[in-house]
């Protein structure tokens, strides 16, 4: 949508536009009544418009095609059908002669991108396609006579990065083609190389232009002015076409109109009696500066007839070019007081957060300077851009050293003489072995989970696990898959229960994860079919309702949730502890008669578990069984309090990237944002998108509980411990957030980098840490007490 914007307007898009994107319903970003070379089409004398493509148009522009058959851009699977519904509306329309503008917006190219990347094997199938479409279309401009005044424009809104997204700021994905194709283009085309010489750079071709500069070159080739509130120049390529005295009178056009936008940002402005220096460097603002560059304009048209049309156009050239830099860093209006507001508020909110949770914090001193290290580097991170984009790889870093410090703590600790073990591992030699099998299995998963999506902008779309090596062997992704559905209902089984209750909810498990398992591979079936290629798929699968099917596995899984809980606190209510049992688990309804203290909340995680495998990409299925290989290991360990949470904290982070986040908008996965919803719904649609991007996390914070229920207590609630520690972390981090965006403001890399982790807090703040944070430990403090 920003990017429409851009092209159909000529002005600079907001960030706002950029988060608006995701909006399906949102209408507030509508362009109907401002200025375009589409309002200018159709105002003209019998002025028609027909669209075919992308429905982003209709949002934009309601009301304004006379012919319109819209599809929807957010199924990233669907390559084929998606460009065919385009395809098959084009000869038709091109025996029309009722029309003046025809918009045709592919996306197949687009969503291939986005599935497997600018080297996907389908890439090139679909270029061929799309060659064919310019060259059908080229052959009616050229043979038919209601189209011999016709002009095609091929162009791209935006590019890709080597993993096929696009958002940032990387070359390719700001890089995107622009071709002008007409008969009549011949004059000025002569002695051009076509096809294109090799070009220096990887996208250095004929020449670059900014993508605002699209709107006023229409204006130019055909005849109508340029949108009000353009800030794009017209291609000065093009302006060949027509004699010098044309062009100087274009130019002129062009720097009146920009001269109306800087007399409105710049009120205060004189430009009368302003006298020019030969560059106009030493202005004193860029206001001062435009003023001499227009006097400078001025000057060559009293002295045209003496210096000729080509010196006017170059001096009109130069007042355009940097009006053009000007207006552009100067379309954000930013509101000083309300930045300054929001960082004092932010800063309130970490004293109070501190002050609250300092006395908690500060009992234990196990891993307060873990903490304190990692809280202090976090915030630093905020005011460097490549910091930002490369976040995943500092918390690769620490994770693997809090493990490696773990793991060393526990080996010399279980290997020490007197210390407890189980009984199988009495022997010294079995001990050592055991407790250094142990210590290293949190780092060895930690070394596969960090190869297994490549995130981040300098390693993007660089070999991995999950797009590489699980695709090109499909037989050990689904066996691994397989495995993990098959093993989940051991985990979900009631075992407070009697036999026959045991038994029961056993089945009910597998019932439940075979229907889980159903439902991945139907949606795979529809969204990944290379991910099946060469299985023995039953065909009845690909025509499932997957609507319904997953609105029949959600309800399942939250009649199931609902029964595990009362389950656990019936059994809780009927049992009684005395002695030390009763001390050592604060939570009788964590207890069980057999003394494990996780056996009630188990089924919980596991129901969670399956939502989770659900709302994940099936390539990523297998971190949730690396992850359970971590919490495993964690809770033999005997860790206390202070370190399972601040083993919690890592691994949410941690998880999150491993799945392949970044704080990119780009990198924001849809494909499961779906799942049940017949039509768009925002709070739906918004949930399960953030249920699907933050699925580790969520993972992570629900285990947290389960290691707190067997922990060493030591007389401290460890939910409340972990609530003041993610706390303290999460406001550190908005307040650094904050302080950055507004102080670097004028950067570069604002609205690529900057602007985009500002989002992502407030996600980590208000999603994961105030909403389900504090859901899951009141849960169980209230679960504790009740």
């Amino acid at each position: 949508m920003p990017r429409i914007k851009a092209i159909t307007t000529g002005s600079v898009p907001s960030f706002l536009d950029v988060i608006l994107n995701f909006a399906e319903s949102d209408k507030s970003s509508s362009l109907e009544h401002q200025d375009t070379w589409l309002a200018q089409l159709k105002a003209r004398q019998g002025g028609r418009l027909v669209l075919y493509g992308d429905d982003t148009w209709l949002k934009l522009f309601p009301h304004t095609f006379s012919r319109a058959e819209g599809t929807s851009s957010f199924f990233v699977s669907d390559f084929t059908e998606v460009d065919c519904n385009v395809t098959r509306n084009v000869p038709a329309e091109l025996e029309n002669d009722d029309w003046n503008g025809m918009v045709l917006h592919y996306l197949g190219l687009d969503h291939i991108g986005h599935k497997s990347g600018p080297n996907s094997p389908f890439m090139v199938s679909k270029q061929a396609e799309m060659d064919g479409v310019v060259s059908n279309i080229y052959h009616a401009l050229e043979t038919k006579r209601h189209l011999r005044d016709t002009l095609l424009v091929l162009c791209g809104d935006h590019g890709m990065n080597d993993a096929g997204n696009h958002g940032g700021s990387s070359e390719g994905e700001t890089s995107p083609a622009l071709v002008f194709i007409s008969p009549k283009l011949h004059l000025i085309s002569e002695g051009v190389d076509c096809p294109v010489t090799r070009p220096a750079g990887i996208f250095d071709y004929y020449e670059k232009v900014e993508q605002s500069d699209i709107a006023p070159t229409l204006a130019g080739l055909l005849g109508f002015p340029i949108p009000k509130n353009s800030l794009g120049i017209y291609i000065s390529s093009l302006l060949h076409l027509w004699p010098a005295d044309h062009r100087k009178r274009m130019a002129e056009q062009n720097a009146q109109q920009f001269f109306g936008l800087v007399s409105e940002t710049f009120p205060g402005l004189s430009f009368v009696g302003h006298v020019s220096s030969d560059t106009c460097i030493g202005a004193a603002d860029d206001g001062q500066q435009l003023a001499c560059l227009w006097s400078q304009v001025q000057n060559s048209n009293k002295q045209d007839a003496r210096l000729g049309e080509d010196i006017m156009i170059s001096a009109l050239g130069r007042f355009l070019k940097h009006t053009q830099n000007v207006l552009s860093n100067t379309a954000s209006n930013y509101s000083a007081g309300k930045l300054y507001g929001g960082i004092v508020v932010a800063t309130i909110l970490e004293i109070l957060s501190f002050g609250i949770s300092s006395p908690v914090l500060l009992k234990r001193n196990n891993v307060t300077p873990w903490a304190l290290l990692m809280t202090v580097v976090y915030g630093l991170m905020m005011f460097a851009s490549s910091a930002v984009e490369e976040e995943h790889q500092y918390w690769y870093f620490f994770a693997s050293a809090w493990f490696l410090r773990l793991g060393l703590k526990y080996y010399f600790e279980s290997s020490s003489a007197g210390a407890p073990v189980a009984e199988d591992y009495r022997t010294p030699r079995r001990r050592g072995l055991w407790s250094a099998i142990l210590a290293i299995t949190p780092l060895a998963t930690m070394r596969v989970i960090r190869a297994w999506n490549q995130t981040g902008q300098k390693h993007a779309g660089q070999p991995d696990i999950a797009r590489g090596l699980l695709p090109n062997h499909n037989y050990v992704l689904w066996t691994l898959v397989c495995i993990i559905y098959f093993a989940l209902p051991g985990k979900m089984r009631y075992k407070s229960l009697g036999q026959i209750g045991r038994t029961a909810s056993f089945m009910c498990a597998i019932a439940l994860c075979a229907l889980g398992f159903v439902f991945k591979i139907a949606f795979t079936t529809a969204d990944a079919p290379e991910l099946l290629e060469g299985l023995p798929i039953p065909q009845i699968l690909a025509s499932v309702d997957l609507t319904k099917l997953a609105r029949a596995l959600f309800l399942s899984i939250l009649l199931f949730g609902i029964a595990a809980s009362f389950s656990g606190q019936r059994r809780a209510r009927n049992t009684t502890y005395e002695g030390n049992n009763a001390l050592r688990y604060r939570g009788q309804w964590l207890q069980t008669d057999d003394g494990n203290s996780t056996a009630q909340v188990m089924p919980l995680h596991g129901v969670l578990t399956l939502f989770l495998l659900t709302q994940s990409r099936v390539t990523n299925l297998p971190l949730f069984a690396l992850f359970e290989l971590q919490m495993r290991a964690v809770a033999s360990m005997n860790l206390s309090v202070d370190e399972i949470s601040l083993t919690s904290l890592i691994l949410q982070y941690t998880s999150f990237f491993a799945f392949g986040g970044s704080n990119a908008i780009s990198s924001i996965d849809l494909s499961n944002a779906y799942n049940g919803v017949s039509a768009y719904n925002v709070t739906v649609v918004g949930a399960l998108t953030f249920c699907s991007n933050w699925a580790g996390p969520i993972w992570w914070t629900f285990a947290s509980m389960l290691l707190f229920a067997q922990s060493r207590q030591d007389g401290c609630s460890p939910y409340k411990y972990f609530y003041h520690l993610s706390t303290c972390f999460v406001t550190n981090g908005v307040l650094s957030v904050m302080v950055a965006c507004t102080a670097l403001r004028t950067h570069l890399f604002i609205w690529t980098v900057f602007s985009p982790k500002y989002l992502y807090m407030v996600a980590w703040s208000l999603g994961l840490h105030l909403l389900l944070n504090t859901s899951i430990v009141l849960l169980f403090m209230w679960l504790e007490i009740s």
